[in-house]
């Protein structure tokens, strides 16, 4: 089970990067609830290439963001770190400059983007950002990493599109749900942090209500639970206590598959959150 800290002093920051294992949360000061689960890759050594960061520049105003630096390409969990840090630096100088929490955000984006392709040695990453600003959320987001909203009964108010062939492809309607999980080019993407053609897709604004949950995930969740089961692992109860059994749920797919379910090996991160009752 995840400590979870009581009191929070404001403005503040905690970027979780290449951990191999990590169930953290904290209370918020709305009165809400987040939850940071991060696991490596079953049976890999290595570093995990996944990455995410929580950030509060005032009482009712958070950043949440999660990166998965690309496999295949050179300096994942670096370039993922980068991403994170660039986002954050973003976010100190236009905050502090009286920028909005839009305008700090995509700057963080351009400023994420430049730091990895200065590395020079062709390492990318995914990027999934939402910003909370009171009772207001928005999404931003670049790759396949992504953001997911639903309501209580769980019904999806929002879900953003994986920037790939196969994202685009359940967009347009000629992919359901399982053919998608299970295409051979499921783990192509054609738009990345670290690129200099990256565009970055941003939702339209939504209101929360309270008992909505707000989830960023890298691909490790979504290649390897269908949005249902999601929804039904994350929408009751305590929120990282969900996120936990979320996680381990992925994790016992990734080691076995059985009777045809997703099961794709890979580090898998998720930050959900979830408002406090207003009074």
């Amino acid at each position: 089970m995840a400590a979870v800290a009581e009191d929070l002093s404001l403005p503040c920051e905690h970027l979780f990067l290449a951990q191999p294992c990590l169930d953290w949360a904290v209370r918020c000061p709305d009165g809400g609830q987040v939850s940071v689960t991060s696991w490596r890759s079953p049976g890999h050594d290595g570093t995990n290439e996944d990455a995410a960061m929580v950030v509060w520049p005032a009482p009712h105003r958070m950043v949440l963001a999660v990166a998965d630096g690309v496999g295949g390409l050179p300096g994942g969990d670096s370039a993922s770190s980068l991403a994170l840090h660039a986002l954050r630096d973003a976010l100190r100088v236009r905050l502090a400059g009286g920028a909005d929490l839009r305008e700090a955000i995509l700057s963080g984006f351009d400023r994420a983007n430049r730091a990895v392709l200065q590395r020079g040695i062709g390492s990318a990453t995914t990027l999934a950002v939402v910003e909370i600003d009171d009772e207001r959320m928005r999404s931003y987001h670049v790759g396949d990493s992504g953001v997911l909203v639903f309501g209580g009964r769980g019904k999806v108010r929002l879900q953003t599109i994986p920037h790939s062939p196969v994202g685009y492809a359940m967009e347009a309607g000629v992919l359901d749900e399982q053919q998608a999980m299970a295409h051979a080019d499921r783990h192509l993407v054609s738009n990345v942090v670290g690129d200099r053609a990256m565009h970055v897709g941003m939702s339209y604004p939504l209101r929360l209500k309270p008992l909505d949950t707000v989830l960023l995930a890298s691909d490790g969740l979504f290649d390897n639970a269908y949005t249902d089961e999601v929804i039904e692992h994350l929408r009751k109860g305590v929120l990282h206590e969900a996120a936990g059994r979320l996680a381990r749920y992925c994790h016992a797919r990734m080691g076995a598959a059985r009777d045809g379910a997703p099961s794709k090996p890979d580090d898998l991160t998720l930050v959900a959150y979830r408002p406090g009752i207003r009074r």
